[in-house]
């Protein structure tokens, strides 16, 4: 499941409704809704996330969250690390050999050192 599949699963059974009554409220197919929320869809479109956040009467605020999460909920991801110093393809193959074996407090960690991250322009490699 993708972090925006999760979010729309959550907002769905807040609002009591079934993946079949969204999806003909929204305009998509059940079988399309389901593959979007068990992450086997990628990045669904703007056009959907307004359609979704109307649907849920969602706030300004809420709906720019819900548009942020779907940003980072492509379940296939590629690296292009053409151009960057060995170190780079190497981390990056790394991960993504080992990310089903790291714990989510690992991935926590991670992400902490990318929030706290800089990148200045002279140092990219």
């Amino acid at each position: 499941m993708t972090p925006f599949g999760a979010a729309v699963r959550d907002l769905r059974r807040k609002k009591g409704v079934s993946q079949k009554q969204m999806a003909a409220a929204i305009g998509v197919s059940a079988a399309y809704l389901s593959a979007l929320e068990h992450g086997k869809r990628g990045a669904p479109s703007f056009d959907f996330l307004q359609r979704v956040a109307g649907y849920f009467n969602v706030i300004w605020d809420e709906a720019e969250e819900l548009f942020q999460i779907a940003h980072v909920s492509a379940p296939k991801v590629v690296l292009d690390t053409s151009g960057l110093a060995p170190e780079y393809t190497a981390f990056a193959n790394r991960l993504s050999g080992q990310i089903r074996d790291l714990s989510v407090d690992t991935i926590r960690a991670l992400e902490d050192v990318l929030e706290k991250a800089t990148f200045p322009a002279n140092d990219r490699g």
